[in-house]
């Protein structure tokens, strides 16, 4: 199946809806804004719309060939890639689009490694440095392939290095490692959040690309392979994960902030 949506009267039955913590989800003018008037530390606050909430794994339904195209446009500006103080004025949480496999769900599903290709943001306190020359955090092109052999092939060593590490506060596995580890793949979008882009990714069985506007961003050389779901989202969460082997995960305050989408596209190649 593809779909093709451009909210000119609202969104599309295929999407699940999702808001809690005070979000919401607003069509006007042919748009939809996700977004939340406040968020705090101590609740979850979630806008969002996707096709697998109430499935199964085994019932996602988009795998490689295809092409995902959004056009979007955000309240806030990113996170400055070279500062966890200069977050003034910033996206707060985590937002983006694209397709995962959503490691917990409702269904009861057991934990998998996740996978994901998507452009995903996250803001400081978040921490997830998995590749090495990039910050941990900011607005990228992302491919997350944990399932690949050559990634569990390091999944014990790199594992257990980073547990022996902790204990006795020697070295660390390094960046490498931790991107060997995860699979994963990214680049950062230097483009103004603000401003209305078109946000391409071409999900092939051998390979992944991403544009912004036309222009190339990133090649992955390998691509997750199972059935995955689509999100589009707006959150107050954060994540630590870093090769000294720290692993948290938390919520955080924000004030008014939105995602807004003028258009979604996906369809088979």
């Amino acid at each position: 199946m593809n779909i093709s949506d451009d909210f000119a009267e609202s969104p599309d039955s295929h999407w699940t809806h999702v808001t809690t913590g005070g979000a919401y989800l607003r069509t006007s003018k042919s748009t939809l804004r996700l977004g939340y008037d406040s968020a705090r530390p101590d609740r979850y606050s979630d806008s969002q719309i996707d096709d697998y909430t109430m499935l199964s794994k085994n019932d996602y339904i988009w795998k490689p060939p295809l092409r995902m195209t959004v056009r979007a446009r955000f309240s806030h500006r990113a996170a400055d890639a070279k500062s966890t103080e200069k977050t003034k004025g910033a996206l707060r949480g985590t937002a983006g689009f694209g397709f995962w496999n959503k490691p917990f769900t409702m269904q009861g599903n057991w934990f998998t490694f996740p996978e994901a290709i998507w452009f995903f943001y996250s803001a400081p306190p978040s921490n997830m440095a998995l590749v090495p020359g990039l910050p941990g955090w900011g607005w990228k092109a992302q491919v997350v392939h944990t399932t690949a052999a050559s990634t569990l092939a390091n999944a014990i060593p790199t594992f257990a290095n980073a547990v022996y590490g902790r204990v006795q506060q020697r070295n660390q596995p390094s960046g490498y490692a931790m991107q060997r580890l995860t699979g994963t793949h990214e680049a950062m979008v230097n483009d103004d959040m603000t401003e209305w882009h078109t946000y391409t990714l071409e999900w092939r069985e051998r390979d992944s690309r991403f544009w912004v506007d036309d222009e190339l961003l990133l090649t992955v050389p390998k691509s997750p392979t199972k059935p995955l779901g689509f999100v589009a989202w707006l959150d107050n969460e954060y994540a630590v994960v870093t090769p000294k082997g720290e692993l948290r995960f938390g919520k955080t305050s924000a004030g008014k902030q939105w995602l807004e989408i003028d258009s979604i596209t996906i369809e088979h190649l």
